[in-house]
């Protein structure tokens, strides 16, 4: 009975999760607070979503992160000064299966500033699965620059809040050729588990010294 009541409770808060896409809110006016904490073989990063601005995104992200895709992955690309990618591959540089893809949402016009979170994707927009990259660097040129292929960027759905010295020390790792791909760690640096950790927290219903707290929200993603 308790096994089923843990199912059950699970199940809600997975839906409670997947409905956030539809709270809306300008910056700073009810933002939904929701964090997920990505431990690492090198330490753990905690990561702001933005499920007002990016919900298709962030709905698609959690469903990995609840299914427990995630453990296991690694990050597969790492370029300092530019981006750290991973999410998809495993140690052995094989590929996990997925879920279908979805539509690029690059209506929020986020900017790939330093520390912000982004789906990654082929030369196709409508391409992103479960990869994700973080920003070391500011990357205007991922931005939103018009419809085009080549010029309607990358969609940004977090931010790093915590453990931006992890992604440091990530960004600094050697790296090497692994048959066609570049830029591959030469000791895997490992994602050895996804969890959420804050769910649903109005910002307007926090004590009002923490509403503009940088501690609590993060710095905001500004628009491109």
């Amino acid at each position: 009975m308790n096994t089923l009541h843990t199912t059950i409770g699970r199940v809600l808060r997975v839906l409670a999760l997947l409905g956030l896409a539809s709270m809306g809110g300008a910056w700073g006016q009810g933002r939904t607070l929701t964090e997920v904490e990505i431990r690492t073989s090198l330490g753990s990063i905690t990561i702001e979503l933005y499920p007002d601005t990016a919900p298709n995104t962030v709905r698609n992200f959690l469903q990995y992160v609840n299914d427990g895709f995630y453990s296991g992955t690694i990050f597969h690309r790492v370029i300092d000064g530019f981006m750290i990618q991973g999410g998809g591959l495993t140690s052995d540089m094989g590929s996990k299966p997925t879920r279908a893809p979805i539509a690029l949402e690059n209506v929020n016009r986020l900017t790939n500033e330093l520390g912000t979170v982004a789906m990654a994707r082929t030369n196709d927009p409508n391409s992103g699965r479960s990869q994700f990259f973080i920003n070391v660097a500011d990357n205007k040129s991922l931005d939103y620059r018009g419809q085009a292929n080549h010029e309607i960027g990358y969609v940004v759905f977090g931010r790093v809040v915590k453990g931006m010295n992890v992604v440091n020390a990530i960004k600094r790792v050697p790296t090497t050729a692994v048959g066609s791909m570049r830029d591959v760690p030469v000791q895997a640096v490992i994602i050895e588990h996804v969890a959420l950790v804050v769910s649903g927290k109005d910002q307007n219903n926090l004590p009002s010294a923490q509403r503009d707290d940088p501690k609590v929200f993060g710095r905001s993603a500004r628009g491109g």
